[in-house]
């Protein structure tokens, strides 16, 4: 049947199961519009506050459902207001599909209005992107997109269509939709090797990140580590893939991760890495990172082998198939030693935080006790992040929702619309004042479309991490942190037409959470904490494991 570029692209889009996109309109794309409002029956169209809104509801309607997110956004300043989060995805390796429309072909590179070279300007934040010359290629080329977007380690991809590629008419017919080649398994060689490395090894340590999520093997992980008698770490982006209290797992690790997690990688004679890239802010110092422990790198992106840190033994393939192969060759081992050392530095991170008044770890449990399992916790970037990562009691897999590699701020209520409208659940969101009023014009969109998202700000009028920084390492010279705000969270709320709560301290926090939980749409708690609360562990920028400032008190002698 012959169509229009504009029906091409929609009817593309149906056959490739899309039933949600997200975007803002506008004249180089309002032929698309035009079409999607002949399919308001096949694909619910969210229209948002922002163009970098629309992006991070698809990144988090991705996270949250493992499907690829679509947005739409106009030329220009439509396209280039989506950078911010296509980069955020593609550092998170998230399946997203964005696309743009352009100027006609024949005004390419004359300076038109609202033109912009969007492939050139995304070329190192996606994994592949597409400027659509013609109409005959148009709906080959989003069946690649999706499948370049969802194979081997997943990202955003790019396509640009120009308004007369929309305008021009084409033979359509449907096809089946192809699913992503597989990720090669795990050579036997390699397992072999991986099981000497493992009968040498006392204390062994289980590192798992995003990758693990996006393959679903919390359980062959927790099953590998009981035979090895290991215990079991992960970055930022693994959290939530298995249950917060499994006995072997220690919790994040890193830069602000969990004091005994990130020791217990440092004192560890063998590191069994999987789906992770080895970020800095996880391992500190490259140079100096676990010298003494054999590293066994397993990830389906063999660029990511030994990239940052050098590895003993680097596996490019499918890491369930790597884990479940491993199980059954893997000898039964006891490593009573180290496990006792383990439970001796777990111990000692709970001494230091006993009694301590800390009212952004009470939020966090009051949060946690008082959700549902399926509930999506979405945060955006700052202190509040690290609280949340460090010790929220995640119980479902995909519950986590954050920024990890870019750290975009004005991430999350974007995301938890996303994580919602893709899950039909409730998303709660932890932010602070200075990342939610980032993209707090995106509360319109929460409101218009009654979307169940339970809004916590950790109010500490500032920017907390960055004035952290400023106290530990530049002599408390706060330039530029104090947010001075006059911003009354609770009538903003009433005046986008959400409810608003007020807290101050542990019991009226509860008291606020309980109602806002039960708001049917959106609902904000303007929460006050301490100006200078700090995320401890901390650990200096380039610095290792053995200088980690576990208490207050640490600081100064830290920097001695």
């Amino acid at each position: 049947m012959k169509m229009t570029g504009a029906q091409i692209l929609v009817e593309t889009l149906i056959e490739q199961g899309v039933d949600t996109v997200f975007g803002f309109p506008g004249g180089m794309v309002v032929d698309i519009y035009d079409k999607l409002y002949d399919k308001q029956d096949k694909i619910n169209h969210i229209l948002t506050a922002h163009e970098e809104g629309a992006v991070h509801s698809a990144d988090g309607y991705a996270r949250a459902t493992g499907k690829t997110g679509v947005v739409i956004a106009t030329s220009g300043p439509g396209a280039t207001n989506l950078v911010t989060g296509i980069a955020t995805a593609y550092l998170d390796s998230i399946p997203l599909v964005a696309i743009t429309g352009n100027v006609r072909n024949s005004m390419i590179g004359r300076d038109s209005f609202q033109e912009i070279d969007i492939t050139g300007i995304t070329l190192p934040i996606t994994k592949h992107n597409f400027f659509v010359h013609k109409v005959s290629k148009l709906a080959d080329v989003v069946r690649t997109a999706f499948e370049l977007a969802q194979s081997g380690r997943p990202g955003p991809v790019l396509i640009d269509i120009p308004k007369d590629v929309q305008e021009a008419v084409f033979e359509f017919k449907k096809q089946p939709v192809k699913k992503p080649d597989p990720i090669p398994c795990c050579d036997d060689e390699d397992i072999q090797k991986a099981v000497k490395l493992i009968k040498e090894a006392k204390r062994p340590y289980i590192y798992f990140g995003g990758g693990a999520v996006r393959t679903s093997i919390g359980e062959d992980i927790v099953k590998l580590a009981d035979k090895l008698d290991a215990v079991i770490g992960c970055s930022m982006m693994g959290l939530s893939e298995i249950p917060s209290d499994s006995p072997r797992f220690l919790g994040m690790q890193g830069m602000h991760g969990r004091y005994a997690s990130s020791v217990a990688l440092a004192k560890a004679d063998l590191i069994i890495a999987l789906g992770v890239r080895f970020s800095d802010r996880a391992t500190g110092k490259t140079e100096k990172f676990s010298l003494s422990a054999t590293k066994i790198h397993v990830d389906c992106d063999r660029a990511e082998i030994g990239k940052n840190v050098p590895v003993d033994l680097g596996i490019c393939c499918d890491i369930k198939d790597f884990v479940d192969r491993l199980i059954k060759a893997a000898p039964q081992r006891k490593n009573t030693e180290w496990i006792k050392k383990v439970e001796q530095l777990k111990q000692r991170e709970a001494d230091a935080y006993e009694g301590l008044p800390f009212l952004p770890r009470d939020a966090i449990n009051i949060i946690s006790d008082n959700i549902k399992p399926d509930t999506r916790l979405v945060t955006d970037v700052g202190q509040h992040q690290c609280w949340t990562a460090q010790f929220f009691k995640f119980r479902n897999k995909r519950t986590w929702i954050t920024s990890g590699g870019l750290g975009t701020m004005g991430f999350g209520l974007g995301a938890a619309i996303g994580s919602s409208i893709g899950t039909n659940t409730r998303s709660v969101l932890i932010t602070g004042d200075g990342s939610f009023g980032m993209c707090l014009n995106e509360l319109a969109t929460a409101v218009t479309y009654n979307i169940p998202v339970t809004i916590v700000i950790f109010n500490n009028h500032a920017l907390g991490m960055v004035r952290q920084w400023q106290k530990v390492f530049f002599d408390g010279r706060y330039s530029n942190t104090t947010l001075d705000r006059k911003t009354d969270f609770v009538k903003l709320a009433q005046a986008f037409g959400a409810k608003g709560f007020k807290a101050t301290d542990k019991k009226s926090f509860e008291e606020a959470f309980k109602k806002a939980y039960k708001v049917k749409g959106p609902s904000i708690i303007d929460l006050t904490i301490k100006t200078d609360s700090l995320v401890l562990p901390m650990l200096k920028p380039g610095g290792t494991f053995n200088n980690l400032i576990l208490r207050r008190e640490d600081i100064s002698d830290a920097e001695k």
